[in-house]
């Protein structure tokens, strides 16, 4: 469902700061294409802070850390990315809760210093200005829901906190009560607000450029409104986290003041359709629901992230789940919106539930031949996504198919300033010629001759001719052309 009493009240909560955000401008990722990496499952650069460290352990610390981030920058910048999104680096707890380290990042102990498994604030000063020095922005996760289970601070401020009481006595529970058990913060408390806060402004002075904010689902209206006042009078991009949102949902947070959400709805739309062979209409349904996004062009888009299953392991066949993988990448790439590719999806690598979708990233020298191959379409699919302005920024409308097509073929429009560009998405098992009447498309295009995908190396064609769209499709892929 879409609305649910916690969201309206949240909301209504937020709407008392809506004036404000307004006159200020907003800040904007429209364009940019973001590479999500979880630091220490990404590249050892520094062996030397490897204390615990255990990869045979998928619960362990396993010694990526930002040294090897920002040694790899070459690597993320060859992919296309152009901003790289890091989970939390903060100082963690120094012990185990579950039989699981603090090595992804959300048991933090002190937001303003980073963990020494990671490195130094030095080293994350070096990977920002590597990173903005090659041309890419720097987006940070932020925690401001809890503190780590045994972090000192439970047992030091313990009015920072909610109690069981307070849990049991609240209305909403969502926001008053712990998530997964984690110590959960009372924003309302003027401490624990000027906190995280500060925690804002201090990370802003390392040089961040925008932050994702983690589990706003369980925070506080008030002061989330102060948050996203604060972040966009500083020009900071913000992207939440709310769980399965759909349109409707990620419609109402940038109308309060977000810039950005996930856009969970399509990536299971995507699950379903792409990976899992079902009819295209289920993509197309939240395709139709665009007009509800005040800025359709912000919300972030992705196969699966460090949350969720690897997108490749939705099908039981690696060679299956390669190919589709490569599928649900080029139509990422055709998307109104930023799309957000998490780290190794690149090369279609598996991994069940977490910490299975965790694994250790690998990276050219380890590759099989197929990886190889996905990576290329990728980085291919994404080159020509920032050469195209159309791609890129363009409106999205969708074109009417019939009945009878409508499960193998999605086609919609990207358009910008007099450019054209034709998306069409083919879920049939083989591949497939399809003429279809330019009237009946609502379009009037000029004669075209046989034009090749905008994507390098795939075999897919378009022409107009005699007032019909002529197009040659690859089975279970996702080509884009310039039409006009």
């Amino acid at each position: 469902m879409r609305h649910f009493a916690l969201l309206g009240a949240l909301l209504t909560s937020l709407a008392g700061g809506s004036g404000a955000q307004t006159a200020l401008p907003l800040s904007s990722f429209e364009g940019q294409v973001i590479y999500q990496v979880m630091p220490d499952r990404f590249f050892d650069g520094n062996p030397a802070n490897n204390a615990g460290v255990n990869r045979a352990d998928p619960r362990a610390w396993h010694g990526g850390d930002l040294a090897g981030l920002t040694q790899k920058l070459p690597y993320i910048q060859r992919l296309g990315a152009t901003a790289v999104w890091l989970t939390p680096v903060y100082a963690q707890q120094t012990v185990n809760s579950f039989g699981t380290a603090p090595y992804h990042g959300y048991w933090p102990a002190d937001f303003r210093a980073v963990d020494p498994h990671f490195g130094t604030l030095a080293d994350f000063r070096a990977f920002v200005d590597g990173a903005q020095g090659a041309g890419m922005r720097v987006v940070l996760d932020q925690v401001i829901n809890h503190y780590g289970y045994e972090a000192a601070a439970v047992k030091l401020r313990p009015a920072w906190f909610n109690t069981q009481a307070q849990c049991d006595g609240a209305a909403n529970k969502d926001v008053d009560c712990a998530l997964a058990g984690l110590p959960d913060l009372r924003q309302s408390n003027p401490q624990v607000r000027e906190l995280l806060l500060d925690n804002a402004d201090f990370w802003r002075e390392q040089g961040v450029n925008a932050f994702r904010y983690d589990a706003i689902k369980h925070v506080e209206g008030p002061f989330l409104r102060d948050l996203l006042d604060r972040d966009r009078q500083a020009g900071t991009w913000t992207l939440g986290e709310w769980f399965d949102a759909d349109t409707g949902t990620v419609a109402d947070w940038q109308k309060a003041g977000f810039d950005s959400l996930f856009l969970f709805s399509l990536q299971d739309a995507m699950k379903r359709s792409v990976m899992g062979g079902q009819s295209l209409g289920a993509v197309r349904a939240v395709l139709e629901r665009q007009g509800e996004l005040p800025r359709p062009g912000e919300v972030a888009l992705f196969l699966d992230n460090h949350d969720v299953p690897r997108f490749a392991q939705g099908s039981l066949f690696e060679d299956e789940g390669r190919a589709r993988t490569r599928y649900g990448l080029r139509a990422l790439m055709t998307l109104r919106g930023v799309p957000v590719v998490w780290q190794g999806t690149e090369i279609a690598m598996r991994g069940g539930p977490d910490p299975d979708n965790r694994r250790d990233m690998r990276f050219e020298d380890s590759w099989t031949p197929e990886e190889r191959e996905v990576f290329e379409a990728t980085r291919a699919a994404i080159a020509a996504r920032k050469a195209s302005p159309a791609l890129s920024r363009g409106a999205q409308t969708l074109l009417p198919t019939p009945d009878r097509l409508s499960g193998d073929l999605l086609l919609f429009t990207r358009q910008l300033n007099g450019q054209t560009v034709l998306a069409a998405w083919h879920g049939g098992r083989e591949r497939r010629t399809y003429s279809l009447k330019l009237a009946s498309l609502g379009v009037n295009w000029k004669a075209l001759a046989a034009t090749p995908s905008l994507f390098a190396g795939q075999d897919a064609r378009v022409s107009v001719s005699g007032g019909y769209l002529h197009l040659s499709l690859p089975a279970r892929d996702a080509a884009a052309f310039r039409v006009e």
